[in-house]
């Protein structure tokens, strides 16, 4: 503010010529902004018009009361006069503002608890699902391979990571018979699918009367759809 103390302007009165050319009088008598306000009381102020080419100074149009209240400060003996807003105007932008900064780290705090708490309730379920997985999956039966090849087995090769066993290897032997390495299957059955990796049978539920091989079809002939004859 301290650069524009010593600014000069004019106080110009509406009426008697245009905008474009009280702000031209202006610059060219060498003030650095014009005032002009309204000759009439109670109108609605009004955005100058004009051609702004080559006019480098500032212009401003304010009411008539504001005018005159100007020029009775502008005739004092130095001849000085300073404009600032109001301080009820500055206390109520204040408020505002604080208000609205208030709102918005209200809002930002509420949204950041909502979301940790989701983010948290997320986490619990996954947990609490991943136990009972793991509870269910060590609930099935094991057993010791042995070498060479005893029948106890389905076969003699882990579906999931595809190396054959290797004597005194602990398997996993699933509801529907089929056997894997139980470090392979307990990760699948935990992290991936509930099923069986070869004949997609539910690991949770029991076997069926009927005995399940290396051979049975995923689809039984009793769910196979009919041919259209």
């Amino acid at each position: 503010m301290g650069e524009h103390m010593d600014m000069r302007f004019v106080l110009i009165a509406r009426g008697t010529c245009t905008f474009e050319e009280k702000v031209r009088n202006a610059q060219d008598g060498g003030f650095d902004a014009a005032i002009i306000y309204d000759n009439r009381d109670k109108r609605n102020l009004i955005s100058m018009v004009g051609n702004s080419g080559g006019i480098h100074v500032h212009a401003v149009f304010i009411s008539k009361a504001a005018g005159e209240a100007l020029l009775k400060f502008s005739q004092s003996e130095d001849g000085r006069c300073c404009m600032s807003p109001s301080a009820e105007k500055i206390a109520w932008a204040v408020v505002v503002f604080s208000l609205l900064s208030v709102l918005v780290i209200a809002v930002v705090l509420v949204t950041c608890f909502i979301a940790r708490n989701r983010h948290l309730r997320v986490r619990s379920t996954q947990h609490n699902n991943l136990k009972r997985k793991s509870q269910l999956v060590k609930a099935l039966p094991t057993l010791t391979y042995g070498a060479p090849f005893d029948g106890k087995c389905a076969s003699e090769m882990c579906a999931v990571c595809l190396e054959d066993y290797k004597a005194g290897e602990t398997l996993r032997v699933l509801p529907c018979h089929h056997d894997f390495h139980a470090v392979c299957v307990d990760s699948w059955l935990t992290s991936w699918k509930a099923f069986c990796p070869v004949c997609k049978r539910d690991a949770n539920i029991e076997a069926g009367c009927h005995q399940v091989c290396e051979h049975t079809p995923l689809l039984s002939c009793s769910s196979r759809p009919a041919l259209p004859s």
